[in-house]
């Protein structure tokens, strides 16, 4: 498995980069278990919250239409039968894999009957691809592009089907191994596997959905037990065009000896290091609740009270607070994630979350 480890050789400069950041994020894993003091309710409601955004953000990647809140109402009311098109389909396995890992990642084992199980429950509810779920790809799963005419582009060829199996066997066992021994440190070995598992391309569909899914995995085994409270999914998707540059650059040339997985490294690394200044932010506010004002409690308290939500308009009049300081509340409110908007312009309502 020499030329796996070929492609985790950077240059002095890069490496320096890398070494920084990976020395910061291990500093904020520390800090975080030291420094945890909120409690199981607030801890539960961010794990719910994230689970929801994880699941919108990491299906939109792939082209769901779904937003946040659609996904929300999917996950209260899931019913198989009322799945009625793909997008709600993906949402659903996707969303049963992620809180699978969040719930049970310290028994989960690392192999590849396991990768394949997840690639079950991902793709559970796709009728479509019954015949393939759990299983390495049989034909061609190359990646196009397509324009506005409809013409397609093959802009990357994964490794072909016969090759797969193998590539899969000295991947997951590369990984294993490395992990196990850390020589080379956890994020490298766990940034390598993604890279590597994209390029394979293993299944014929959902690869992308599931190496996130992975990516969460690894990262709660390896100790970094804040990502179950904040959605590495959604940076991606807000980075959703350097993400697919980072993997195009790293992927050309791949069979070749200049191979270079430097751009997708960068990239990766950038998310995980995004994903603790969100975290950081859940630290600043442990006693959130403590240290609201007397209005900001007082308007929650009207919102949890009303599981239908109200409108400005009637918290104005059950407070007797003005409009403006009611707007105030509610956009503090929400961006502590203690609230949420349900649809839009006048017809908007806000409910107390979950």
């Amino acid at each position: 498995m020499k030329h796996l480890s070929k492609k985790l050789k950077f240059t002095k400069q890069k490496m320096q980069a890398f070494q920084q950041k990976v020395r910061w994020l291990d500093e904020f894993k520390g800090f975080w278990q030291g420094h945890l003091n909120i409690s199981p309710q607030i801890l539960h409601r961010l794990k719910k919250f994230t689970l929801i955004t994880s699941t919108g953000a990491s299906t939109r990647i792939e082209g769901s239409y779904l937003s946040d809140e659609e996904v929300e109402k999917i996950l209260t009311g899931l019913k198989i039968q009322k799945l009625r098109d793909r997008s709600q389909q993906e949402v659903a396995g996707y969303a049963e894999l992620t809180k699978l890992i969040f719930d049970e990642h310290k028994r989960i084992k690392w192999n590849e009957n396991q990768i394949k199980h997840f690639h079950k429950i991902l793709l559970r509810y796709s009728k479509k691809d019954s015949h393939h779920r759990g299983k390495y790809k049989k034909g061609s799963n190359a990646v196009v592009a397509r324009d506005n005419a409809g013409n397609e582009k093959i802009i990357f060829n994964p490794t072909p089907p016969y090759l797969t199996p193998k590539k899969m066997e000295e991947l997951v066992e590369f990984t294993k191994e490395n992990l196990k021994t850390k020589e080379l440190h956890p994020l490298f070995i766990i940034g390598h596997f993604i890279g590597e598992f994209l390029a394979i391309h293993p299944f014929q569909d959902g690869n992308g959905r599931l190496s996130r899914a992975l990516t969460n995995l690894l990262l709660l085994q390896e100790g970094y037990s804040y990502v179950q409270y904040v959605s590495l999914e959604k940076i991606i998707e807000d980075w959703k065009e350097k993400y697919y540059l980072a993997l195009r650059k790293s992927q050309k040339n791949r069979q070749a000896e200049k191979h270079d997985l430097t751009p997708w490294m960068e990239f990766f690394l950038a998310t995980l290091v995004q994903q603790t200044k969100y975290a950081k932010t859940i630290l600043e506010r442990r006693n959130i609740e403590d240290e609201l004002s007397e209005k900001q409690l007082a308007i929650l308290r009207f919102l949890r009270a009303e599981k239908m939500g109200l409108s400005v308009r009637e918290i104005v009049e059950k407070s007797g607070f003005n409009r403006n300081t009611v707007r105030k509340v509610l956009e503090r409110l929400r961006n502590l994630r203690l609230i949420k908007q349900v649809g839009l312009g006048r017809a908007s309502r806000w409910r107390a979350g979950k």
